[in-house]
């Protein structure tokens, strides 16, 4: 397909005001472009099963409805299926909470006793079991116990579940217009050769689905990795609680890894204070050095290889993106952030194909194709002006041009 032309005061005056357009949208809008982003992305990540079904010949609100019912069931099969074990463990590492917590006071008040010998005026003890009380009765108590809903914490459940809401139903509109959403896209940016591989809503929707498999295969293999290496520390004697709740550090680890920058100081944050907390808190330091090997691998090897496929963006732009997304709307930002980066990258790889911007000086591949001067003909090789077939002068610098061969020729010659 022959690339679109775009002049150059075209691109002088759009592009300072489409970057003015874009900035104050997005003050404007806040949180209601947030929501209209998730939605998105979600409906762009379910589209393919909709469009599935759609082959089979089911109309497409049905479709729809089949996606999201199918999406609760396997979502619901598999909290069940990890619900049983995972409350096992929790219940079973509360009620060890306060042999835990005793450990501790007994070690306090081992250093309490050195510091004391030694007429060092350091008191550890009662701070340190004051606080070591509050925080086993806390975990004791269970996690519904743990936060007192005051008004500000009824108003943000509430606010959340209406923004949860809204998204659902953004994304079943979005799915339900899909094709009609499709086909103006492909009106307004400029059009593929037919294929798959150069029609730009598919390869948006590739771009979101590869960042979401890749981003779900790369929790899963940090989850699972955590969880095998605190069942082998327990297994050899160091911090044997981590082959007792291997299962529930290692999907609470993986869980924290979707969440970015922090996740992996979250997920290894319940089995180190644990460790610290234990009888042998020197089994600390060695799940420190554990956990910061694993995320060296994490980082070199596993991140590289799971992301380098599924987004194929420059590190450097993922960690901009990371942090332009996080400065904009928090933790919600950071999650949406590599998504959207993912479709910018298709964005600007598909307009490179298919939009030439008029160049800012002579541009002979442009005039051999016919995009220059009236005819074909060459420009003036002086000053680049298109020129009239049959011209024997320039109209603005007067230079004698002769025929058009003996045009050409000295257009071989001048400089760029």
């Amino acid at each position: 397909m022959p690339p679109v032309l775009v002049p150059r005061w075209i691109q002088l005056v759009l592009l300072p005001l489409a970057i003015l357009g874009a900035y104050a949208l997005a003050r404007a809008a806040g949180p209601v472009l947030l929501l209209f982003i998730v939605a998105g992305l979600i409906a762009l990540l379910l589209n393919p099963f909709v469009t599935l079904l759609r082959r089979r010949r089911f109309p497409r609100g049905l479709a729809v409805l089949t996606v999201f019912l199918t999406l609760i069931v396997v979502l619901g099969a598999i909290g069940l299926l990890v619900a049983t074990p995972i409350a096992d463990q929790i219940s079973a590492f509360q009620r060890s909470v306060p042999d835990i917590v005793d450990n501790a006071n007994e070690e306090l008040a081992a250093l309490q006793g050195w510091l004391d010998r030694n007429d060092i005026g350091l008191q550890v003890k009662e701070q340190g079991e004051t606080a070591l009380q509050t925080l086993g009765s806390r975990i004791a108590e269970g996690s519904g116990d743990l936060v007192a809903f005051t008004r500000e914490a009824l108003t943000l459940l509430v606010e959340a579940s209406f923004a949860l809401i809204l998204v659902v139903v953004l994304a079943v509109y979005m799915l339900l217009y899909g094709e009609r959403i499709g086909e103006v896209v492909r009106s307004v940016v400029p059009r593929g050769d037919g294929t798959p591989a150069d029609d730009f809503p598919a390869r948006v929707q590739a771009a979101v689905f590869g960042y979401v498999r890749g981003q779900l295969l790369f929790s899963s293999i940090m989850g699972f990795s955590a969880g095998l290496m605190l069942y082998v520390l327990g297994s050899v004697g160091i911090f044997e609680q981590g082959k007792t709740y291997a299962l529930f550090f290692g999907i609470f680890y993986g869980l924290a890894e979707l969440i970015p920058y922090i996740g992996p100081v979250i997920g290894g944050a319940p089995a180190g204070i644990t460790a610290l907390l234990s009888s042998n808190p020197i089994d600390a330091l060695w799940l420190f050095i554990a956990f910061v090997a694993l995320q060296q691998i994490e980082g070199h090897i596993v991140a590289p290889q799971v992301f380098g496929h599924s987004l194929r963006i420059n590190p450097l732009l993922v960690i901009a993106a990371l942090l332009l997304g996080g400065q904009l709307y928090g933790i919600v930002g950071a999650f949406i952030a590599l998504p959207i980066a993912a479709i910018l990258r298709e964005t600007v790889v598909y307009l490179r194909r298919h939009v030439a911007l008029e160049p800012w000086g002579p541009a002979p591949a442009l005039v051999g194709a016919g995009l220059g001067s009236p005819g074909g003909r060459p420009p003036c090789p002086e000053c680049g002006t298109p020129l009239a077939p049959g011209a024997r002068s320039c109209p603005a610098c007067g230079t004698e041009l002769g025929d058009p061969d003996a045009a050409r020729a000295a257009t071989s010659t001048a400089p760029g």
